[in-house]
C-alpha cells in the first residue's frame, strides 16, 4: 500500500473569492449577516458551508498560546454534535434529546433563556445512532429547533417563546430527526432521518411565519413526489427519464425504501438551487432489493422556491455496504483543470471525494481520500457508476455469507462530520475514519417503526497502516489527492474549522481539541476538553476578541457503546468492538468550552 507522505508545503491554488457575488435579495437578513465574521449564523458558516473564518487573531504564531475563557455544562449526557450558533452578542446552544436550548448573554456567561421541550422517551430506540442533534437554524428573529420526535418549533430569539410548532414525521413509523434546518428565503428546509427503519427520505421547505408546508421532494417514488422533471431534471448530464425512480426498485420496495436525509444542507442564493444528499437504500441486505434503488445515495440541487430537482447524480447504486450520501455540500467556485468552475465538492461515505460543477451537475474528480479503500477500483468518469470489486460485492456473495476486509466500514471514509475549505490555501480538510469491516447479511422483514436493517457488521482498524481509527487530511480537489495526513487513534468525528489565520481546529474522541497549521499540518496547539468532541468548532468575536466554542460529549455512532452502555462487538451496528477503548481515555459528559489568547 502507497504510504502518505507528511508535506511540509502545499501548491498555493488560485481561487475565486470564497463568497459568491451575492447579486439577488441583497437586503435579505442572512445574505449580510453570513459575510460577518464577527458572528457564526449557521451550521457552516455561510450558505456555501465552507467551515471558513476571515477571523486571524488567532494565527499560526500565537495558537500555542490559547487558553480556556469560559466553559458550561449542558446537563446532558450522550452524543453533542453540531455547534453553537453566535448571533450579536447572544450564543444559542443545542443539547442531544431532549433537545435544549439556551440562550448565553456573551457578557457574562448567564443564561437568558432556556427551553426545553416534552417529548415522549420511546422516541430513543427509534434513533438508529445515538440521540444525537446537529444544531440549529436561525433566521426572521427565530431559532428553529428540530427535535428527536420529528417536531419542527419556532421560538423567539429574544425571549424563548414558542411561536409555532408541527410534526415533521411520525416516530411510530421509525421517522426522526437529527438534522440543523437552515433558513432560506422565507423557508425553512429541513429532512428525515430513519433509513434504518425503512423510512422513505423527504426534504420539506415549511414557511417560516406559519409553519405551513411549502414543498416537498421525496428521495425515491414516482416523479410527482420527488419533484422531478423527466425531461429537465438531469443525471450525468442527460434526462432521467420517466419514471427514473420507479423502474429501479422491485414492485413497491420503494415506499419503505430509505434515501432519508438527515446531512447537512447548502445553498447558492446566484442559482437559487440547495444542494444535499440522500442516504441509504434500506434493507442493509442487498439481496432483498434488486436494482440500482434510485435515488438513494445521491447528491441533488434542488430549486429553492418550489423543490423542483435541476439535476441529481446517485454515487453508490445499489448499495451493498450503507455508504449513506448525506454528508455535506461544500460550494466553492474554483479552478479545475485550469478552467474557472463553479464547483460542489463531497467526501462521500464511499471514501470517494467528489467535484462537481454544482451548475449543471457534471462530475469533474472522484477519486480515493482515503488509501484503505477497496471496495471500488474506481468510479467511471462517462457513466459515473465505481467498479465494484467482486471479492468485497456483499450482493455477490450473498445472504448469510460473511464479506470480510470491506473497506471503509458502514460509518464511511467519513460520517456527518463537516469538512472546512481556506481559499488561502485552496484546501479542503477533511476529519476521516480509518476503519474497515466484515458484512453479513441476512433476510429481515419489514413492520412499521421496526429495525429494518438486515445485517451484521463489526469493525476494526485498517490494516497495514498505522493502527489507528482515523486520520485528519488535507485534499486538493483539483487534483484528487491527498497533500499531508495526521494519524489519531480514534476517528475524527468532530467538524473541522478553518480561519484566516492560516490555523485549521478539529475535535477527537479523546477529547482534544487540536490547532493545525492549515499549510504544513503542523500541531500547534491541544487541549483536552472534560468529553470526547463529535462537535463542530465555531469561531466569532466579542468586544473585538476572538473566541473558538466547541461542545464535547462522547457519542455518536463512534461512541454508542459508551453513550447508550452497549457492550457486545457487533453492537452499535459494529462500532462497539472497533471503539471499546475509547472508555480508557474519556467518559461521558455534555460540556461547552470556550477559547481564546490571553490578554
Amino acid at each position: 500500500m502507497k504510504k502518505i507522505k507528511y508535506v511540509s508545503t502545499v501548491i498555493p491554488v488560485i481561487l475565486a473569492s470564497l463568497l459568491f457575488s451575492w447579486t439577488s435579495w441583497g437586503n435579505d437578513e442572512l445574505l449580510k449577516m453570513q459575510t460577518d465574521p464577527n458572528q457564526w449564523v449557521m451550521w457552516g458558516g455561510n450558505y456555501a458551508g465552507n467551515r471558513y473564518s476571515e477571523l486571524d487573531q488567532i494565527n499560526v504564531k500565537n495558537a500555542s498560546e490559547l487558553q480556556v475563557a469560559w466553559t458550561m455544562s449542558t446537563g446532558v449526557l450522550r452524543g453533542h454534535e453540531g455547534g453553537p450558533l453566535v448571533i450579536g452578542e447572544t450564543m444559542y446552544l443545542h443539547t442531544p434529546f431532549p433537545n435544549k436550548v439556551f440562550a448565553v448573554n456573551l457578557a457574562d456567561q448567564s443564561i437568558i433563556w432556556s427551553y426545553e421541550p416534552t417529548q415522549d422517551s420511546s422516541v430513543i430506540p427509534v434513533m438508529c445512532c445515538d440521540t444525537v442533534y446537529r444544531g440549529l437554524a436561525y433566521g426572521k428573529g427565530k431559532i428553529f429547533l428540530q427535535q428527536a420526535d420529528t417536531t419542527l418549533v419556532a421560538l423567539d430569539a429574544k425571549t424563548g417563546k414558542k411561536i409555532w410548532s408541527l410534526k415533521n414525521g411520525d416516530p411510530k413509523k421509525g421517522e426522526t430527526n437529527t438534522n440543523a434546518p437552515v433558513v432560506i428565503k422565507n423557508m425553512v428546509i429541513t429532512g428525515i432521518s430513519g433509513g434504518e427503519f425503512g423510512v422513505r427520505g423527504y426534504l420539506t421547505a415549511y414557511d417560516t411565519e406559519t409553519g405551513k408546508q411549502l414543498w416537498r421532494g421525496y428521495s425515491t417514488g414516482p416523479d410527482d413526489e420527488m419533484l422531478v422533471d423527466p425531461e429537465k431534471t438531469t443525471h450525468m448530464l442527460k434526462p432521467v427519464g420517466k419514471n427514473s425512480s420507479l423502474k429501479t426498485w422491485k414492485g413497491d420496495q420503494w415506499k419503505i425504501g430509505g434515501g432519508t436525509t438527515w446531512g447537512w444542507y447548502t445553498y447558492d442564493p446566484d442559482l437559487n438551487l440547495i444542494y444535499y444528499g440522500s442516504g441509504n437504500p434500506s434493507t442493509w441486505n442487498p439481496s432483498q432489493r434488486p436494482g440500482d434503488n434510485r435515488w438513494s445515495m445521491a447528491i441533488w440541487a434542488r430549486d429553492a422556491d418550489t423543490g423542483m430537482t435541476k439535476w441529481v447524480y446517485q454515487m453508490t447504486p445499489h448499495d451493498e455496504w450503507d455508504y449513506d450520501g448525506v454528508n455535506e455540500m461544500i460550494l466553492v467556485d474554483q479552478k479545475i483543470k485550469g478552467k474557472m468552475r463553479k464547483t460542489l465538492v463531497h467526501f462521500d461515505r464511499n471514501g470517494f471525494a467528489y467535484t462537481m460543477d454544482r451548475v449543471t451537475g457534471e462530475l469533474l474528480v472522484a477519486e480515493k481520500f482515503d488509501p484503505a479503500v477497496n471496495w471500488a477500483t474506481h468510479v467511471d468518469m462517462k457513466t459515473g457508476r465505481p467498479q465494484v470489486v467482486a471479492k468485497y460485492s456483499t450482493d455477490q456473495n450473498g445472504e448469510d455469507e460473511d464479506t470480510q476486509g470491506v473497506c471503509p466500514a458502514a460509518l464511511g471514509s467519513k460520517d456527518q462530520q463537516p469538512a472546512a475549505y481556506s481559499p488561502r490555501t485552496g484546501l479542503f480538510y477533511v476529519p476521516t475514519n480509518h476503519v474497515c469491516m466484515n458484512y453479513e447479511p441476512f433476510e429481515v422483514s419489514y413492520a412499521a417503526g421496526q429495525p429494518y436493517i438486515g445485517a451484521t457488521l463489526s469493525m476494526f482498524p485498517a490494516p497495514n497502516s498505522h493502527g489507528g481509527l482515523g486520520n485528519f487530511i488535507a485534499w486538493d480537489a483539483d487534483k484528487g489527492e491527498i497533500v499531508w495526513s495526521l494519524p489519531e487513534a480514534f476517528s475524527v468525528w468532530s467538524g473541522a474549522l478553518a480561519t484566516a489565520g492560516d490555523v485549521v481546529f478539529y475535535g477527537t474522541l479523546e477529547g482534544y481539541l487540536k490547532a493545525i497549521d492549515a499549510k504544513t499540518g503542523k500541531e500547534l496547539y491541544r487541549f483536552k476538553t472534560p468529553s470526547g468532541i463529535i462537535g463542530n468548532i465555531n469561531t466569532y468575536t466579542y468586544k473585538g476578541k476572538q473566541y473558538l466554542a466547541v461542545l464535547s460529549g462522547v457519542g455518536g455512532w463512534a461512541g454508542i457503546g459508551m453513550a447508550a452502555g452497549l457492550e457486545g462487538d457487533t453492537e452499535g451496528l459494529g462500532a462497539v468492538g472497533a471503539y471499546r477503548k475509547l472508555s480508557d481515555y474519556t467518559q461521558l459528559g455534555g460540556v461547552l468550552t470556550v477559547f481564546t489568547l490571553p490578554k
